[in-house]
């Protein structure tokens, strides 16, 4: 890039020449070695690559208005949403009146993370001032190509897919970008294909992700269609710039052939057909179930203690099927004392039967003061051997507390009623899991959710907890007989 201001037409001039160069482009039109990119020379190797694929494919006559098609599947960290950002702006910067449509798996990603990056490199480029940028778009500032000449940013619904059905722009340039594109279901995957069908037109379709799912319409980008994509898979280990130290962490915790690591380290599709370990449907419906509960089942309450400045300690109560009548409670910057002095209010003026109380570093001293206190408490250790006081079913193995208390949980949830309750759910759907050498259940570490955006599942954590241990009704009498699933409405499950 030059070191002086250039005038207008020269500018217009000099981006113009990289109109099949997204690589040229970027090295151009961004302050590479200051500023924000201090340190950074340039691209990553592996977007150096998809840059030269995108270039290769334009400057042959003979592809040049056939589908570009570009599918990446990686590990965690590699910077997927800087180039996203560097290949949106160079669409938009070298060609008249292009049209970019961007989405993402999930409305959260595409709001907090791809647009977030797409504003940083706008700004950060020479050609700021050619187009307006906000939360859902980017529009050219050259009058009357606002509605022409554009970047769309634009959640999807297996239902509602009228955003890609009406994507044509014959004889110009047009860009569909999938962020996190295992997510995305394959109905708008097939409603993408009609975009592709313009004569004369440059059409590239860009999906990157990690490869969270061993089917769909992304898996076949590197299966049986692969013969459509220029695709690859990457280990985020290879990468320069990525947080070696974190990935390293998750083989060594989980395994080289675990299915996290496959999926959050090496690009790889995992084993498992998905490594979401409670399916969304299976939460939503308890959010609207409604059940009739028996008040002489025991009550049990969850208490899962903060470890983290901006993580909350949470309080969940339990009935059988209902855990929904007694509201749950969060807690932010107690202390052991306080915290334990809210769980014993609680705990008799709710008249609980059980407190399962997480008691791994300070929830100890919580646990300490309730047994003081003469309350019904269960200290649980998360990372301690499994009771096996509930035959799993399936043969599910696991591999410690934490897993087997979600493990019931997952199986009580068909027929459960929990709170209408958007944080819960996140936390609920948001954990992946996957198998040791033992193939027992091994749940992401919240230490390693957090790294990768999400928020520690506390509010899941604090219902698991109401599983904890068995907590028996009255009518109860053989405590030596295995409790299995079917039962679990009617017992302390």
């Amino acid at each position: 890039m030059a070191s002086q201001p250039f005038p207008l037409l020269d500018l217009a001039n000099d981006i113009a020449g990289f109109t099949h160069d997204p690589l040229g482009h970027a090295m151009y039109a961004y302050p590479w070695g200051s500023g924000a990119l201090a340190g950074v020379e340039g691209p990553r190797e592996w977007q150096v690559d998809v840059m030269e694929d995108i270039r290769e494919h334009l400057e042959n006559p003979e592809t040049r208005h056939t589908p570009c098609r570009i599918a990446r599947a990686s590990g965690h960290g590699i910077g997927k949403s800087a180039l996203i950002a560097m290949l949106a702006k160079w669409a938009l910067d070298t060609c008249d009146d292009t049209k970019v449509v961007l989405t993402a798996n999930t409305e959260p990603q595409l709001r907090t993370k791809t647009m977030p990056e797409i504003t940083k490199w706008a700004n950060l480029a020479i050609t700021s001032d050619w187009f307006k940028v906000t939360a859902q778009a980017v529009a050219s500032t050259t009058q009357g190509h606002d509605k022409l000449w554009r970047l769309d940013a634009v959640t999807w619904s297996k239902d509602n897919t009228e955003a890609f059905a009406g994507l044509h722009n014959q004889g110009k340039r047009i860009v569909i970008i999938y962020d996190e594109a295992s997510g995305i279901d394959d109905k708008v995957w097939e409603v993408t294909l009609g975009a592709l069908t313009d004569e004369h037109t440059e059409i590239i379709w860009i999906v990157f992700g990690n490869p969270t799912k061993n089917t769909g319409a992304f898996r076949e980008c590197f299966g049986k269609h692969r013969h459509l994509w220029k695709s690859a898979q990457i280990d985020s280990r290879t990468v320069e710039g990525t947080n070696k130290a974190y990935l390293d962490e998750i083989v060594a915790t989980y395994g080289e052939d675990s299915d996290i690591t496959k999926v959050r380290v090496r690009g790889m599709f995992p084993s498992t057909s998905s490594m979401q370990f409670i399916s969304s449907g299976l939460v939503e419906d308890a959010r609207k179930r409604v059940v009739v509960t028996d008040p002489a089942e025991p009550l049990v309450m969850g208490v899962d203690v903060a470890r983290f400045g901006d993580d909350s300690s949470t309080i969940y109560y339990r009935r059988g099927r209902d855990a929904r009548s007694i509201p749950p409670e969060r807690f932010h910057g107690l202390d052991t004392m306080t915290l334990a002095a809210k769980v014993a209010e609680r705990q008799r003026i709710h008249k609980a039967d059980m407190v399962c109380i997480d008691g791994g570093g300070i929830g100890a001293g919580v646990v300490d003061r309730c047994i003081q206190m003469n309350l019904p408490v269960a200290e649980v250790q998360f990372g301690g051997k499994p009771l096996g006081h509930v035959v799993l079913g399936a043969g599910v193995k696991v591999l410690n507390r934490r897993a087997e208390m979600w493990a019931i949980m997952r199986e009580w949830l068909p027929g459960a009623a929990i709170p209408d309750d958007q944080v819960l759910t996140d936390d609920l759907i948001g954990v992946e899991y996957g198998f040791n050498a033992k193939d027992e259940i091994v749940l992401e570490a919240k230490e390693h959710m957090k790294k990768r955006g999400l928020a520690s599942p506390d509010d899941g954590d604090g219902l698991a907890l109401t599983f904890a241990v068995p907590v028996l009704p009255s009518h109860y009498e053989d405590e030596n007989d295995d409790w299995r699933a079917a039962d679990r409405g009617i017992t302390g499950y």
